[in-house]
């Protein structure tokens, strides 16, 4: 209720334009109010719930990276309303935004003690951290306050499970860091390996993210498993030369010998530092993004053209739709991973070559913001997805064609 004061026609006015979804014209208004109003002791928290109410009109259509401003604002004028401060945690985790530190969710815990949601961040910033006890004692606050729904108790439940596992087998692990990367070795330690991973990893830090124009918001954990141990510890499927984990937030490749082809080593590690980055950028929305589409980006931006995929273009395959592509690849067979991943590949030189990274960033965006791949294109690009995918095999060599 607008409270009765001498400013209850002004306030009534910017809440009439949020609520018919004015908001330039009530973020001004909310802008302009005088100090007699923000700072009145009546008004103030009114004022708040005003620019709170900006922020989730605003989320509506461009998503958290509009709406912060609104919230932190809104947050400001009233500390203590537990609304507020979890829409203001909500855009910061959604933005990777440095302000959602271990001290602002340790207050909003004391605030909102019922929600699950500042366990959840917690538990995300001490994994970052390396400290996955920690991590792992907030999912399970979280879980206990997730209320009834079985599908996210059991998601809680096997993820706190995998993470105490992860701890777990982490002690027998040797680490070494660097600036931006944890490093750890499932077996004997050896100082060219640590210095060759962390200077391949480091080259690809500033090379990859100065190109595709965003650097992960935390250090990044890479694990290198015995090669004989490697898919047993991962889950990954036979044809897989490396793995970025995205509940645990890890690169994992297998070792043995990798010194021995720097080259295979320096491909593998690029291509999923880039599926770290792409994961880092997407925030909550990470899993918006279509399998094609992040492959094809983590072959074209780490340099990754296969030789074996250049031989396969040379010969006949049945080409597999991009729709088809857009979920796991797990269960794909070793010959139709290899089409899977030269369709991504040849897709996304195709986006790149012909809309620029420039494009491609925005597309992100919109899938970032939770749009359908087939609405950010056509808002993005001006193409609808089946425009974009006749035109890119339109453009393939003829014998590539069947199917």
């Amino acid at each position: 209720m607008v409270p009765n004061t001498t400013h209850h026609d002004l306030l009534s006015t910017i809440r009439d334009e949020i609520e018919k979804g004015n908001v330039k014209t009530a973020e001004t208004k909310l802008a302009d109010l005088p100090a007699s109003i923000t700072h009145d002791s009546h008004t103030r928290p009114y004022v708040s719930i005003l620019w709170n109410n900006l922020g989730i009109q605003q989320e509506k259509h461009g998503g958290t990276a509009v709406s912060i401003k609104a919230f932190k604002n809104a947050a400001a004028l009233d500390a203590k309303n537990p609304v507020i401060q979890l829409n203001l945690a909500h855009a910061y985790w959604e933005q990777r935004d440095p302000a959602m530190t271990q001290e602002f969710l340790e207050q909003l815990v004391s605030l909102a003690p019922n929600e699950p949601f500042p366990h959840l961040a917690l538990a995300e910033l001490f994994q970052a951290r390396d400290q996955l006890g920690e991590a792992a004692r907030h999912l399970e606050q979280a879980t206990a306050r997730s209320g009834k729904d079985p599908a996210i108790q059991s998601y809680l439940r096997t993820v706190t499970a995998k993470v105490r596992g992860t701890e777990k087998s982490d002690a027998r692990l040797a680490s070494r860091d660097s600036a931006h990367f944890i490093v750890k070795f499932d077996g004997e330690t050896d100082q060219d390996t640590w210095a060759t991973v962390l200077e391949i990893l480091e080259e690809a830090y500033r090379e990859i993210g100065q190109k595709f124009g965003h650097f992960p918001s935390k250090t990044i954990v890479v694990v290198l498993h015995a090669k004989a141990t490697f898919q047993s510890a991962t889950g990954s499927p036979i044809w897989a030369d490396g793995l970025f984990d995205p509940v645990l937030g890890r690169i994992q490749v297998p070792m043995q010998d990798a010194l021995a082809d720097r080259v295979w080593l320096t491909r593998v590690l690029r291509h999923e530092f880039i599926h770290a980055l792409l994961h880092d950028q997407l925030g909550s929305a990470s899993n918006a993004i279509p399998t094609w589409l992040n492959e094809g980006l983590a072959m074209e931006l780490s340099g990754d053209r296969w030789s074996d995929l250049d031989q396969l273009m040379k010969q006949d395959f049945t080409l597999i739709p991009l729709t088809a592509l857009e979920g796991g690849w797990g269960g794909l067979s070793s010959d139709a991973a290899t089409v899977a991943y030269l369709e991504a590949n040849s897709a996304v030189h195709y986006l790149i070559d012909r809309f620029g990274m420039g494009q491609v960033q925005g597309l992100l965006t919109h899938l970032k913001a939770r749009q359908s791949l087939s609405n950010a294109m056509q808002s993005q690009l001006s193409m609808s997805y089946e425009q974009f995918q006749s035109q890119w095999v339109d453009q393939l060599p003829a014998q590539g064609k069947n199917g």
